[in-house]
């Protein structure tokens, strides 16, 4: 294999100049930041946490240092070892243009300089007029408050993450694309969480009963049987609530199932640039909280438990049940989602696109709340002017400290661990996240890194937890074959120590697209060898570099490469046109 690496290196020199230097800038910025790669976080535990502080007046608090913060872990005061103030762990500077042919996925050029911000439109826990209402008062925050250099991207979701605009600081393609977004019904169930409000939640189950006990009574009803006080008969009835719980039910495992794919998502992409990053969800509901260790009912599981005397709504009693049961059923899967989140330094600003009205659904209000809690970011709910929240998102990065430290509690367990930062600041106020779940990818139960590539080939924004740059070029050698070569940031791969050396498993892909979206084929490589010190420093300096040719199919338009760290699963990707000429 190494003889492989030391014949292609003639063929990459071009690609090499011009990226190696990169290299070496983004390795001196880590060294002065003293901020780790996601490697080293991986396989020394080292927990980054995001601190906004501010005064009384919610001003940023610039000039802190480490010695004005205390850091404890489940009561246990721990070391700071990693601590950058505000503006300096952020995105490198743009690079120069990428030559014809050449890709990349590094920060410099998926997000560079500044602030990592996205905005999401959540059309899946959004009912249809609030979404409309969310696009309106986004364009009013485009047109009167967003400043150019400010950098956003806008994501929706609908039945999975879709790019409604990348990265960028021109605030007018920023409104083109508010502008031509159309809200949407979704394609499964009601939007709404039923609760047991009046006026709130998804009323359709009361209404198909309601119609029905306006019919005609049946015989067995004249025959004197059993009957609701409306007149329909129990057994109906009983038949029509196990109806209407079983369509609440799938509408909300649904909407979990696309929630925790978002998220997932969301960490792939963003996993990979420097820095705080903040999400602005708007959204009328999300399904689950970030916390499956908080035994706080909400008022919908609560009202459950007490006699109701038959005078709820199915969809009351559906939503208490589905409660109960996802506030603890999912909690693998949370932790997971939690875990990915905080490894990737997410903060969620959950925002309620239902503005300031009237009987609006406190649980669903409680659920951004925590979810803000768990993630570092703050809610918004209650309010006319939603916009106010992305402003706010916006200015807490500028007052952001990064504070880090290697855990005495070296026993990776899955458990959920609390966080305490303190000040002796008089009038600070600070804002981060108030734990994280002590999980370690390589050790979950079942975890396939093969799933993680195959969900990052089909993500709408490409993965940048593992960096590197590529060359698509026709094959001068093989007539219909393009030669694909990659360069892969070594740093961001782990390692294994080994006898002899540091061993390292890597895999590479590329997969062929038609221009409507559907995959046509798909090839890989695999490296899984141990190099000796020397020649890893080597990989180290100058990147790993592996050369692969593929046949695109007829029809194929578009390339999405990808490189997966194979003992981690971590993944980055890369789109590129096919060009066969």
């Amino acid at each position: 294999m190494l003889g492989n690496f030391v014949r292609r290196c003639s063929a990459l020199l071009g690609l090499l100049a011009m990226l190696a230097g990169q290299n070496a800038v983004l390795a001196q910025q880590a060294s002065d930041t003293q901020i780790p790669s996601p490697t080293i976080r991986v396989t020394t535990h080292l927990v980054l946490v995001d601190v906004v502080a501010t005064d009384k007046e919610d001003k940023a608090v610039l000039g802190l240092k480490p010695e004005n913060f205390t850091v404890e872990e489940n009561g246990k005061k721990e070391k700071i070892s990693v601590f950058v103030p505000p503006g300096q762990n952020q995105p490198p500077a743009p690079g120069p243009a990428l030559p014809p042919g050449i890709y990349s996925n590094r920060s410099q050029y998926r997000s560079p300089g500044g602030p990592i911000t996205v905005l999401l439109l959540d059309a899946a826990n959004t009912q249809f007029k609030d979404q409309a209402y969310a696009r309106l008062q986004m364009l009013k925050f485009v047109r009167e408050q967003y400043k150019p250099g400010q950098r956003m991207a806008v994501l929706t979701l609908t039945d999975s993450l879709h790019v409604l605009q990348d990265f960028t600081t021109d605030p007018q393609l920023l409104y083109n694309a508010l502008g031509h977004y159309t809200p949407q019904e979704r394609p499964f169930g009601s939007a709404g969480r039923p609760t047991n409000q009046a006026g709130a939640g998804a009323p359709a189950p009361s209404t198909v009963v309601t119609a029905l006990d306006a019919s005609t009574p049946s015989p067995s009803d004249a025959a004197g049987s059993a009957t609701t006080p409306r007149g329909t008969p129990l057994f109906m009835a009983a038949g029509l609530q196990n109806f209407a719980d079983a369509a609440v039910s799938y509408d909300l495992e649904r909407r979990t199932d696309i929630t925790f794919q978002a998220l997932d998502a969301l960490a792939r992409t963003l996993g990979g640039l420097p820095g705080r990053k903040n999400v602005m969800w708007v959204t009328g509901d999300l399904p689950f909280t970030l916390n499956p260790e908080n035994r706080s009912m909400t008022d919908t599981e609560l009202s459950e438990t007490l006699p109701s005397f038959d005078t709820r709504r199915v969809g009351e009693h559906s939503a208490g049940d589905y409660a109960a049961t996802a506030r603890t059923g999912g909690a693998e899967q949370i932790r997971e989602a939690d875990a990915r989140l905080s490894a990737a330094q997410i903060a969620i600003y959950p925002v309620d696109a239902r503005g300031l009205s009237i009987n609006l659904n406190q649980d669903a209000q409680e659920v951004m709340r925590q979810m803000a809690s768990d993630t570092g970011g703050r809610a918004y709910v209650n309010q006319n002017e939603i916009k106010q929240g992305v402003e706010r998102a916006l200015e807490d990065t500028a007052a952001t400290y990064t504070v880090g430290y290697y855990t005495s509690n070296q026993k990776w367990d899955g458990k959920y661990r609390s966080i305490k930062v303190k000040s002796e600041r008089q009038g600070l106020k600070l804002q981060y996240r108030r734990g994280y779940f002590a999980l370690d990818p390589t050790q979950v139960k079942g975890y396939k890194p093969a799933q993680e590539v195959a969900a990052a080939l089909s993500d709408a924004v490409p993965a940048t937890q593992v960096a590197f740059s590529a060359r698509v070029l026709p094959s001068p050698a093989a007539k219909g074959k393009v030669g694909v070569d990659f360069l892969v940031d070594a740093s961001t791969l782990s390692t294994e120590d080994a006898s002899g050396g540091k061993k390292m498993d890597v895999l590479f892909y590329a997969t062929a697209f038609s221009q409507n979206g559907k995959m046509l084929s798909s090839e890989s490589q695999k490296v899984q060898q141990t190099f000796n010190s020397n020649v890893y420093q080597q990989i180290l300096q100058h990147g790993m570099m592996l050369h692969m040719d593929m046949a695109p199919p007829p029809g194929a338009t578009q390339l999405r490469l990808a490189v997966q760290d194979g003992r981690t699963g971590l993944v980055g990707t890369i789109d590129a046109p096919l060009k066969m000429d």
